[in-house]
């Protein structure tokens, strides 16, 4: 049997290896894009707005920079940004929806009115906000996405402590004598792991396009750092060269797509239902 046979069903889908290989893929152009770039990223060396061709083929922009290049080094700074966010804001967010959760009353009060005010802002408007009042640069972008994405992870692993709480075995550890922590740790988390992690995997797609979106804005990396955000809006600058934009925008739209595919396969895979549905089908 080849390794594909082997997987669960919901892995074999045309989505799910799609999403997969695309996922792969960028994370191994990110990894050795030093190696494969065909220039520099930052050198001005090449016609300005060549056209796709040889030896640029992906053209190159208003400074004579190949946008190949730049879109393979983009990789090394988009990617890591994106995942770093969405890992803070499950640590923070779930976390704190745990505690809410788990302690109830004031301390859940407390915790979902904050999340509450959040949520009360339109989200890229906060995020801009945000980024605007602590000053562009990659690194305040990134705080200012996590501001707007803990609350999210903080209400779904809220409801999901809630559900699990007062179930028998968690409350016999504390019977036992288990402190708060370890029945978090031992009783709780393994139960909500799951759901937390569909999430997480569907909000990398999310968390990119608000960071590239703030790097457009002129809110996140600066010139002439090779992120795709600032890219594109290098693009829009020269409008008629169309492959200035085009390129690093598909390279956004990828990644999206690839960890959406991938984040409803995972939840596809850890539903039973669905799962033994897709398999129904295959049959």
């Amino acid at each position: 049997m080849s390794l594909l046979g082997r997987l669960p069903e919901a892995w074999r889908q045309p989505l799910a290896v799609t999403g997969a290989v695309l996922a792969v893929a960028w994370v191994v152009i990110a990894l050795l894009a030093p190696w494969i770039a065909p220039h520099d990223p930052l050198a001005q060396e090449l016609p300005r707005l060549a056209p796709p061709g040889p030896g640029h083929w992906f053209g190159t922009d208003q400074l004579g920079r190949d946008i190949l290049s730049r879109v393979l080094y983009g990789a090394r700074v988009s990617i890591p940004l994106t995942l770093l966010l969405v890992a803070l804001s499950v640590l923070i967010g779930g976390l704190l929806g745990a505690c809410a959760g788990y302690f109830g009353r004031w301390v859940d009060e407390t915790i979902m009115r904050v999340a509450d005010l959040v949520f009360a802002f339109p989200t890229v408007i906060l995020a801009m906000v945000v980024a605007a009042a602590l000053g562009a640069s990659l690194t305040n972008a990134v705080l200012a996405v996590l501001v707007v994405a803990w609350p999210a992870y903080a209400r779904v692993t809220r409801g999901l402590v809630l559900g699990v709480r007062e179930r028998e075995f968690v409350l016999s550890g504390r019977l036992l004598g288990f402190s708060v922590w370890r029945s978090l740790r031992v009783d709780v988390l393994p139960n909500i792991t799951g759901p937390v992690l569909v999430l997480a995997t569907l909000d990398i797609g999310t968390a990119l396009l608000l960071l590239s979106g703030l790097s457009f804005l002129g809110l996140g990396a600066k010139p002439p750092s090779p992120e795709w955000g600032a890219m594109v809006a290098s693009g829009v600058e020269v409008f008629d060269s169309w492959w200035v934009a085009t390129f690093p925008g598909l390279a956004i739209l990828t990644v999206v797509l690839a960890f959406n595919f991938l984040g409803d396969t995972l939840r596809d895979a850890l539903d039973p239902r669905t799962a033994r549905a897709i398999k129904e089908r295959a049959l």
